[in-house]
Order: C-alpha cells, then structure tokens, then sequence
C-alpha cells in the first residue's frame, strides 16, 4: 500500500494498538463499532531511534514531508 502511494519511508501497522498506548494516542471507543482506535500521528524519527518530530492532530495526517525538507 506505501508503495502504491508512492512512498518511500516506513509507515507503522499496529494491529494490537501497542504504539497506540505507548505513545498515549489510545481514543477509547471512538471508532466504528465502538472500537478503540489511536488519533492521527506522524512522527519523524532519526537512525538512532530520536523523535525529530511530531504532529497529532484530530483531523488527520499531513505535514511530515515538510518536515522532512526542513532538516535537510
């Protein structure tokens, strides 16, 4: 699917919500059915594991391509 959208970073699958909670995104029964479901986040991290960057918002993802260029 990244590829498809022509991207060329890892993106981050989290099927049993462990980032989710460990970054503290967990939104408590606001998905469908009553489900929980993590905000929307992007975050920029270095080789050496460093959070350069981050971006949670409510109304979905963008932003971290310009990021990107900005530590260029």
């Amino acid at each position: 699917m990244a590829r498809k959208a022509g991207l060329t970073f890892p993106l981050l699958s989290d099927r049993n919500a462990e980032a989710i909670r460990h970054y503290d995104l967990l939104l408590a029964k606001a998905g469908e059915d009553g489900r929980d479901i993590g905000s929307f986040a992007e975050f920029l991290v270095d080789t050496s594991g460093k959070v350069r960057w981050r971006k949670i918002s409510e109304l979905g993802p963008g932003g971290v391509t310009d990021a990107i260029k900005s530590l260029e």
